[in-house]
């Protein structure tokens, strides 16, 4: 209170320009605060919605996987049925054919 009482009567202009100086730079400072404070809300609700668009995607590749993987239980469980009842024969075509297609691969990835 002195300091503003004697500014009042001339002797010390220096306090209320370093006052108003310092206010003006509080007041610049606050709103570069006010700034990044937005930035970054923005960034956190960009992110909530990509997590939620991620968990989405697994949940549906969870799906596909159980789904699948039940196909190939069933598969399995087929192939099992083939070899307890002595097809040797099928065994047969069926290795012939997985031959032929890593073959077919081998072929098409080296003259490619």
């Amino acid at each position: 209170m002195r300091r503003s009482y004697m500014a009042n009567q001339g002797g010390g202009y220096g306090y209320q320009d370093t006052s108003q100086m310092l206010e003006e730079e509080n007041q610049q400072q606050e709103d570069e605060l006010k700034g990044k404070v937005k930035a970054l809300k923005s960034l956190s609700i960009d992110i909530g919605f990509e997590v939620k668009e991620q968990n989405k995607m697994l949940t549906k590749m969870d799906d596909d996987f159980e789904s699948s993987g039940g196909l190939l239980g069933k598969t399995m469980g087929r192939l099992k049925a083939i070899t307890n009842a002595g097809h040797w024969k099928l065994w047969l075509y069926i290795a012939l054919f997985a031959l032929f297609v890593f073959f077919m691969c081998w072929v098409i990835i080296r003259f490619r």
